[in-house]
């Protein structure tokens, strides 16, 4: 059961809140629907169910809020807005990244997608879907983990009537596996046909909850839906009638052969048109729209409303619904909660990575532009073979390698927050150990293997045109491979915390880039100069502060790495990471909720 208490978002400046006071239910085995007028705070309310708002009051899913259950991804089925994705990725591939942060198999992703009714499209691109078929896809992703909730947002907008009649038969069989369905919907019509209740609301506030039998009875007007060539003159034959018999009558003439009569029924109007030899083609009762809303009525659900209002559980089984207790909570009435991170992290990235060809595409760009660079400066021999294989001149703040180190990085956070894929736009990326932990490691190993495939590319390139000229077999190659893969890492670190900090892939890249342009120059300035204590022998030093002894040959890489820090762009690196890492932290602490 879903129990929505006191809702209330926070106050506008010099406005009211778009939910205000907002108490309802939705009962296992039925669907919902929560029926408001365009900006009557529908979205805004379920937002506050999600914990993605600031506000006031509390959601309990099957008497836990969504703070306090373990995974909320297997509680809690979303669908706010269109489907969130990097339009070049594949339906199979997004559902199975999502597989893995739920923490379910892989092979889920097709059996929903045979349940919606599209598996003939997983190898289709997000990007290429129709709003149709992005609904369906965006409701397998809601139905991955088998929630046993589904909160959805206007899901029907902009559906034809045969895809809405579809959607709304899957939510009924959802319901009727013993599932809580809850919709938003502005048409009373709809909500009247395909919801079992009907929680009405206007300007945020609760207007009435009722079955939709007498949603329809109370706030729908019924009318006579009549077809015919001549609709002029029935309707003026319906109105003298009309008037003769002193009745109201409401005739709405909807197109050239359609009227829509309120106030009068099917017999009335076609012993009318029998009477005065008018053809009629369709003569039908239908439920017409929503009249004027009567004086707030109010059954059990509504009771529920005053009884939290006064402090009291008039709900079977809401204990943990008490408003009293969730004010002594201490919990802070405008706190947003981030969700947790994916179940399985090393997983998501993998498939988060290679969804997309992304890292191919850079891979060989950076290849590419590698080769071109590492063959012009071997034509002026005037080049360090170290940096004649990193292709890095002196003109250039960092190498193309480093630069595609940085790039990939940064896609790792700054892709989520375009594309929220983790949240599904419940709210912004999470934050989580096993999460980043997963990013750094992914990013560092396509940074290695990236500046592996540019080092032997300009290998082969510059002895396939020069022949052995300018390369030489060198004699120590453990202290500069070190300090090659130092850089890579450090780029490609500092995009995925700086996207992470600032939520954006440019803003990462652009971290990468300050390294050598702002932070170098100040480093530089604080290594020059002679120093009254040299650190010769710190290599020994260290072995003897090791648990465990290491052997002679480790002190080479040792050196290498001291060598490495003691280098303007090592040591900028080093300092970028870890004011970037304390920011990240930072960030992430702040945004967390108080229990």
């Amino acid at each position: 059961m879903l129990q929505a208490i006191g809702l209330t978002s926070a106050p506008r400046r010099n406005l009211s809140p778009l939910v205000d006071d907002l108490t309802f239910e939705a009962r296992p085995g039925s669907v919902t629907a929560l029926l408001g007028e365009p900006e009557s705070g529908k979205t805004t309310a379920l937002r506050l169910m999600l914990e993605l708002e600031p506000g006031r009051g509390v959601t309990y899913f099957r008497g836990r809020p969504l703070h306090r259950i373990p995974y909320p991804g297997r509680e809690v089925g979303v669908l706010l807005g269109d489907l969130p994705g990097n339009p070049s990725r594949t339906v199979r591939s997004q559902l199975r990244m999502l597989c893995a942060a739920a923490g379910v198999p892989a092979a889920r992703a097709d059996a929903m997608l045979e349940v919606v009714g599209v598996a003939g499209l997983r190898d289709e691109r997000l990007g290429s879907l129709s709003l149709g078929m992005e609904r369906r896809v965006a409701l397998a992703a809601a139905l991955l983990a088998d929630p046993c909730t589904l909160l959805l947002d206007e899901p029907t907008a902009g559906l034809s009537p045969r895809e809405r009649s579809w959607l709304h038969g899957l939510l009924r069989g959802h319901a009727s596996l013993g599932g809580a369905v809850l919709f938003t919907t502005d048409d009373a019509k709809e909500a009247a046909r395909s919801a079992d209740r009907v929680v009405s609301i206007e300007a945020g506030r609760l207007v009435a909850d009722q079955a939709a039998a007498e949603f329809a009875r109370t706030r729908l007007r019924p009318r006579v839906a009549v077809r015919t060539p001549h609709a002029a003159r029935l309707a003026d034959v319906l109105g003298r009638e009309a008037r003769a018999a002193q009745r109201t009558l409401e005739i709405v003439e909807e197109s050239g052969s359609r009227l829509s009569v309120y106030g009068s029924n099917c017999a009335e109007v076609g012993e009318a048109a029998f009477r005065h030899g008018v053809l009629v083609h369709q003569l039908a009762d239908e439920t017409g729209d929503a009249g004027a809303p009567p004086s707030l009525p109010r059954d059990r659900a509504g009771s529920v409303a005053r009884a939290a209002a006064d402090g009291k559980r008039s709900v079977p089984g809401a204990r943990a619904a008490d408003p009293s207790r969730t004010a002594r909570s201490g919990r802070p009435p405008s706190s947003v909660r981030r969700l947790g991170g994916p179940l399985r992290p090393l997983r998501y990235e993998l498939r988060r990575v290679f969804g997309t060809a992304t890292p191919v595409l850079t891979a060989a760009f950076v290849v590419a532009v590698s080769v071109v660079t590492a063959l012009v400066l071997a034509r002026s021999g005037h080049t360090a073979q170290n940096r004649l294989l990193a292709a890095w001149p002196e003109l250039l703040p960092l190498p193309p390698a480093a630069l595609g180190a940085g790039l990939l990085g940064s896609l790792a956070f700054g892709e989520e927050y375009r594309y929220p894929a983790l949240a599904a736009d419940r709210g912004t990326v999470p934050r989580r150990l096993g999460l980043l932990t997963a990013k750094l490691g992914v990013s560092a190993a396509l940074a290695l293997l990236l500046g592996t495939l540019a080092v032997t590319a300009d290998a082969a390139a510059l002895t396939l045109v020069f022949g052995s000229g300018p390369l030489r077999t060198p004699a120590e190659w453990v202290s500069p491979g070190a300090s090659w893969a130092g850089l890579l890492i450090g780029c490609a670190w500092s995009g995925v915390l700086a996207s992470g900090v600032f939520r954006s892939a440019s803003a990462g890249l652009a971290a990468v880039l300050a390294v050598p342009v702002m932070v170098v120059p100040l480093v530089r300035k604080a290594l020059d100069g002679p120093s009254a204590y040299p650190v010769t022998g710190l290599a020994e030093r260290l072995r003897g502060l090791a648990w465990a002894q290491w052997p002679p040959e480790a002190d080479r890489v040792v050196l290498g790495a001291i060598r490495v820090m003691a280098q303007p762009v090592g040591a900028a690196l080093v300092l970028s990471l870890m004011v970037l890492l304390c920011a990240y932290g930072f960030t992430g602490l702040r945004g967390r909720v108080r229990l």
